[in-house]
This record gives C-alpha cells, structure tokens and sequence, in this order.
C-alpha cells in the first residue's frame, strides 16, 4: 500500500457513498481515528486507514439487496439480521473490500465484519476499527463520548467494554433487540476489565 493506492481506493469510495455525502464524511473520520489509534497501539497506519476507509463501503446498499447479495455470496444471515437488514452492511462490506476493491488481508476484511457488534478476542486493528467507528470526530450522540475518546488512546479494550455495556444499556431502554454478538462482545471485554481490576488490587 502506498499512497497513491489509498487516493485511488478514496476517491472510489467517494463514488459509492455519493447518495449520502455524510456517510462519506463520517467514513474519512473513521479513517483518520483509525490511523491515529494505530499509531498509538504500533500497528500499521495505512492498513488501519484502509480499513477505516471500507468500514461502510456497503452501508448505502438498499436493505434487500444487502440481503440478495450476502444470499448470492453465500453469506449467512442471521434470524436477528434479517430483522435488522442494515446490520447486513458490516459482512458485506467486507466481502465488497475482496471483490471490489482488491483487498486480500483477511484481518483488514474481518475488522470490516465486525466493526458494528465487535466480536470476542478482536485483534488489536479489529478493535481499532470498532472504536474508531464510535468515536470519531462527527460523532455526537453518546453521552460519555468525551470519556471514551480519552479512554481510547490509554486503554482500548476498557472503551470497548464501556461501548459495548452503554449500547446494551440503550438497547434495552429503548426495547430494541440486541444482536447476540454484541452480547457476546460485552461479556468478553466485561471479563477482561474485570480481571485487569482484581490485577491491580492484588
């Protein structure tokens, strides 16, 4: 990768998002926190720009077609995903990152998958990713973002369980249905945090 590969692979980024301009802003803003936290953890800043650069890459994608197209991939759909179609963009935008856009690193796909629910284990660009796509600049939402964006740069899998626990928080308040993964994902990182406590205290 170099940088004339990555102005190549923005500019047909651009081209996919151009119904939703900021869907594209906020996929630069993914990008430039992934690059920021990579060089923070020492890991490699453009493959995470790359990565942050895909993340959505299928997210304008009309919901039954996301569906047609992971049925035609061979993809597997959950019961919850095809309740919630848009969930669909995170696995097939990293089969978009192959197909399209020539990507062959399997980790830089798989943080693509999973940057929506996390999953348990997540390498550190995996972790990278789902982070930089909660606490980039144009995100505004969250309450505790200021804590979080700190607590990223000093203790990554600490953000990852205060994400996952204030999503779960505001998916039961509002009666939404929870993705099993992003259940699954708390208590990973739940266990982490714990145990890194009872560490320090011994």
């Amino acid at each position: 990768m170099d940088n004339v590969y990555i102005e190549d692979l923005r500019k047909k980024v651009k081209k996919a998002l151009a119904v939703d301009k900021n869907r594209y802003r906020h996929t630069l803003g993914v990008a430039d926190t992934a690059a920021c936290l990579a060089m923070r953890y020492g890991i490699d800043v453009q493959r995470a720009y790359v990565a942050g650069l895909l993340h959505d890459c299928a997210k304008c994608v009309p919901d039954s077609k996301k569906i047609s197209e992971c049925e035609a991939y061979g993809l597997a759909i959950s019961s919850y995903e095809r309740i919630s179609p848009y969930l669909l963009h995170a696995k097939l935008g990293a089969e978009y990152a192959k197909r399209i856009y020539g990507i062959n690193d399997p980790e830089i796909c798989s943080a693509i998958a999973y940057h929506t629910t996390g999953k348990p284990a997540m390498t550190r660009l995996e972790e990278i990713i789902f982070l930089a796509d909660y606490i980039e600049p144009r995100r505004n939402q969250a309450s505790d973002l200021p804590k979080v964006r700190k607590m990223a740069f000093v203790d990554i899998r600490r953000a990852i369980y205060t994400v996952t626990a204030d999503t779960l928080d505001y998916l039961n308040s509002m009666g939404k249905p929870i993705d099993p993964m992003t259940e699954q994902t708390y208590r990973y990182y739940a266990g982490l945090y714990e145990k890194s406590g009872k560490d320090q205290e011994s």
